[in-house]
């Protein structure tokens, strides 16, 4: 799923990224307003991923009227493009699934609205060419919390779902996940000998159109005693709400709290990311 967190713009200490091209192999609906394109081909057999959650790469479109997008390479201050080349439209998604004996890569895109990327995903067929960067490296869930309380919106379903699949045995897990509705839900799996409970919250239900849902359920949760950690992601004024929660009212810190804004009620991807007004979740 997109990830567009300003978070992940600024990194230092880079080791050299990946850049190689795919092929659509096929297109799924999951739910529906969720798309699945599962890549391949023989690049992807450099593609080093799949092992932790919550990893991402970065996707490059072709530009209208040509097939194969204009790829970057790696140089010191990051990705340069040709001199004589326009940089394609670019944009962060989270791995959803990597399967190197395909090699396959599953990529989750959330179809609403206009955009580049939506366009293109929505009208990919077997054979269309995609770019891909990386991937950036990702994380594995903390073996060593009480609790891990999860809270996103769809943007951050890709994500939660492979870090559910990652979970180390014994592990208890709260999860908050606002979707429009409910034919928006999906099958989470858990890995096994572990404690989930999954509570969906469907916008269409909401007695208020501006209520933040989300950020209620988590800031209305009963905190448990023990060591809590939370991971929290989606639109950018609901997860800086939640954070200043946890932070303020609950004490947690950067080594307990993982927040990520993707996406701005209001504003384009592009919008959000230029807007230097526009601080990070």
């Amino acid at each position: 799923m997109a990830r567009d967190d300003k978070a992940t713009r600024s990194r230092t200490g880079r080791s050299p990224i990946r850049t190689c091209l795919a092929t659509v192999v096929r297109s799924v609906e999951v739910t529906p307003r969720m798309l699945r394109l599962t890549l391949g081909g023989d690049e992807l057999r450099t593609f080093d991923g799949g092992r932790q959650a919550d990893e991402r790469v970065k996707l490059f479109f072709p530009a209208q009227g040509e097939r194969i997008p204009v790829l970057p390479e790696f140089g010191p201050e990051g990705l340069v493009y040709p001199d004589d080349a326009t940089p394609p439209h670019a944009r962060n998604y989270t791995v959803r699934r990597f399967d190197p004996a395909g090699p396959e890569l599953d990529i989750d895109f959330v179809i609403h609205g206009d955009g580049r990327a939506v366009e293109w995903a929505r009208d990919a067929r077997p054979g269309d060419v995609l770019g891909i960067a990386g991937p950036a490296a990702g994380s594995l869930p903390p073996a060593d919390a009480d609790l891990l309380l999860i809270a996103g919106d769809e943007t951050a379903l890709p994500a939660v779902a492979s870090i559910l699949e990652r979970l180390a045995p014994g592990t208890c897990a709260h999860v908050f996940i606002e979707v429009a509705d409910r034919f928006e839900e999906q099958p989470l799996a858990a890995a096994p000998d572990t404690d989930v409970r999954i509570q969906w919250l469907h916008r269409d239900t909401a007695v208020d159109a501006d209520d933040d849902q989300l950020a209620d359920a988590v800031c209305e949760f009963p905190w448990p005693d023990g060591t809590v950690h939370a991971w929290v992601a989606g639109e950018a004024l609901t997860v800086r709400t939640i954070r200043r929660y946890l932070c303020n009212e609950r004490g947690l810190n950067k080594h307990t709290l993982h927040a990520a804004g993707y996406w701005r009620r209001g504003k384009t991807v592009e919008e959000w990311l230029n807007d230097p007004q526009d601080t990070d979740a």
